[in-house]
């Protein structure tokens, strides 16, 4: 009957630069995903997105199987490598000033009592490699 089903809330908490070399380097992305529902979620996949400034940083899906409780959160770490000829002047100011715009787009798969969804998500932020953080 009354159980409707609530898209989960998904916020970016946080970028790790994990590696740099002379052609690119590697990233963990860090996303909260909240379940405002009363039953537990069962997460089977999520894709994502980045981008830096106007310019995309790295895309990907993540398959491993994730839980998100009723009225809860989970933090999800997500990889993602790059090249520097592929984010052109947005990965120089990253390098330069330590710090851009992102924006972090895509899909989250769930399993509900209700049924299977998939809801797009967005958000976006200014990133800083100094903190690690997104603000």
């Amino acid at each position: 009957g009354d159980a409707t089903f609530e898209v989960p809330v998904v916020h970016f908490r946080a970028a790790r630069i994990t590696g740099l070399g002379l052609n690119g380097g590697s990233l963990e992305v860090k996303l909260s995903l909240y379940n405002p529902n009363g039953f537990k979620l069962d997460g089977t996949r999520l894709t994502y997105k980045l981008m830096v400034d106007s310019v995309t940083f790295g895309t990907g899906a993540l398959a491993d199987r994730f839980t998100v409780q009723e009225k809860d959160s989970t933090i999800v770490t997500l990889p993602l490598s790059f090249t520097y000829a592929g984010i052109g002047e947005a990965g120089r100011q990253l390098v330069n000033t330590g710090s851009v715009n992102y924006r972090v787009t895509g899909d989250v798969t769930v399993g509900t009592p209700l049924g299977n969804f998939t809801r797009p998500y967005d958000q976006t932020g200014r990133f800083s490699t100094l903190s690690g953080a997104g603000r």
